[in-house]
């Protein structure tokens, strides 16, 4: 029998921990902790393939958890637990590298799906049945290199440069329609994540953080530039 995604959901609240645990132990090896603390020491003995992670906690909250698991465990997928109202929580979620975000109340069978589709894109590279000696597919962004196959981005000094799956997507979408300017919907479209909100700053901040990973400037983009009124493009010789 294949071994079975590990899940990890952190929340204070205890009622919230034993329905997660009963709702996805029938589909994972799930893990529940009640602080950021008692993530941390299930990262240390058994570090999860997605982590849900609520926001809101007493002492340190889901945004600094979210930072340590991106910084020490990049290949670790993060789903967010946002209020509704919290849009900053979800923009500050989405800078630290957050996959994706759920707001509570939230329905289990959302949450799940969101957890199904950011475990397809954590094994993305896992499945792609490329041989281990296979010449790695690399395309040069500005001063990096991304790897199609791999999906991994390096730097100049060939050092891996950590991405999560969902700026992995939007790079595989710039790089497949080089040169062509792309409006949001496009964009959205084409990267197979129809529930982005075309209103909200998800593609603008995760085109920001990129910046801040190809370019040589990101306030004065070369590779992924900004057309006024239209949309995003990247250029490519």
């Amino acid at each position: 029998m294949p071994e079975r995604h590990k899940l990890l959901f952190v929340d204070d609240e205890q009622d919230l921990r034993e329905i997660a645990l009963e709702y996805f132990g029938t589909q994972y090896e799930v893990t529940a902790a009640e602080s950021a603390k008692a993530a941390r020491e299930v990262f240390r003995t058994a570090p999860p393939h997605v982590a849900i992670l609520d926001v809101r906690m007493p002492g340190e909250d889901g945004l600094s958890l979210a930072r340590w698991i991106r910084e020490n465990h990049p290949q670790t997928g993060i789903v967010m637990l946002t209020t509704a109202a919290e849009v900053v929580d979800r923009i500050i979620g989405l800078e630290l590298g957050a996959d994706d975000y759920v707001a509570k109340p939230f329905d289990l069978r959302e949450l799940s799906a969101r957890v199904k589709s950011v475990l397809r894109r954590v094994f993305a590279k896992a499945d792609t049945g490329q041989p281990a000696l296979a010449k790695p597919h690399r395309v040069s962004l500005g001063r990096c290199e991304l790897d199609l196959r791999e999906h991994r981005l390096y730097g100049g000094d060939g050092a891996e440069i950590a991405i999560t799956s969902m700026e992995f997507d939007l790079l595989k979408v710039f790089v497949e329609h080089p040169n062509k300017v792309m409006n949001r919907d496009q964009i959205m479209e084409l990267a197979c994540h129809r529930d982005w909100d075309v209103y909200d700053r998800s593609i603008d901040l995760r085109v920001m953080r990129l910046r801040r990973k190809i370019e040589a400037d990101p306030d004065k983009p070369e590779v992924l530039k900004t057309v006024r009124g239209s949309g995003y493009m990247l250029l490519l010789p």
